[in-house]
């Protein structure tokens, strides 16, 4: 009776083990900044045009990754469809992913909205990839796609 019981509980708890560790893994693959995703940067604020800061007051962690919103009314959309709003390959630069597979800072401010996915780009010291994504997208996003299934995944 008591291996029973137990195994009963094992089986209830598992999902809450397995998702736990799915969370801390996808922690340790985005890129965060003190914590926080995206710089501390709106994620739904690039939907609208342009990206603007978020107040740290007004965050929201979905599966462990902390985002910061500039007003209530964002976090609301955010809520709803949060999958939908994060940046793709954890907020590393989508060139960098698709080229060699590594993970590069961004600059939070040069990003592309493609199927209404948010990708987001290196910009320093004369070198915006945002530029060379867009001469070779098709091939650059397919082996982005694949290096961060395989790399971090």
């Amino acid at each position: 009776m008591k291996i029973i019981l137990f195994l009963s509980l094992s089986f209830l708890l598992l999902p809450v083990i397995v998702n736990s560790q799915t969370d801390a893994i996808r922690t340790k693959q985005f890129n965060l900044t003190k914590g926080v995703a995206l710089s501390g940067y709106d994620p739904v604020s690039y939907y609208n045009g342009k990206p603007f800061k978020g107040k740290s007051n007004i965050s929201y962690s979905y599966k462990n990754v902390v985002y910061y919103f500039a007003d209530q009314q964002d976090l609301e959309k955010f809520k709803q469809n949060p999958a939908g709003y994060e940046p793709q390959y954890g907020g590393w630069c989508a060139y960098a992913m698709g080229n060699t597979g590594e993970k590069v800072e961004v600059d939070p401010e040069t990003y592309k909205i493609i199927n209404g996915k948010l990708y987001l780009f290196y910009n320093k010291y004369f070198n915006n990839t945002l530029k060379s994504w867009n001469k070779n997208e098709s091939y650059l996003m397919q082996h982005a796609d694949a290096n961060w299934q395989k790399t971090f995944h």
